[in-house]
């Protein structure tokens, strides 16, 4: 494994996170899958699990030290992130391999014309 590589997509990732307040995982995930061959699957509990400590603690200390952090909605979004993260985890885990990439593909396409077509 070269580790350098994964170091550069993390960087990548919260490079583009931090700047357009995108969740990495719409770099995280295809770059794993599509680059690294990792499943849907792994590719989703990884970036999950490599996720939480950058963007939670420096990526939101910056926004919080500049004035662009609501912290009492912050809390209500983190308690509802942990229990949906909770149930969103445990749902996907029956979704077949294929299904899976194509709803995830579905998910990326709609938010992309979203932004596209909303003024």
């Amino acid at each position: 494994m070269n580790y350098l590589l994964y170091v550069i997509l993390g960087l990548v990732a919260g490079i583009l996170s931090g700047m357009f307040g995108i969740g990495g995982g719409t770099i995280l995930i295809p770059a794993l899958v599509f680059l690294f061959g990792l499943t849907q699957h792994q590719a989703q509990g990884t970036t999950l699990a490599a996720m939480v400590p950058p963007i939670g603690l420096l990526a939101a200390w910056r926004y919080w030290q500049a004035g662009n952090v609501k912290i009492s909605l912050a809390v209500f979004i983190c308690l509802g992130f942990l229990i949906g993260g909770l149930i969103g985890a445990h749902f996907i885990q029956g979704i077949p391999e294929p299904l899976l990439k194509k709803l995830f593909g579905v998910y990326l396409l709609a938010i992309a014309l979203r932004i596209i077509f909303t003024k």
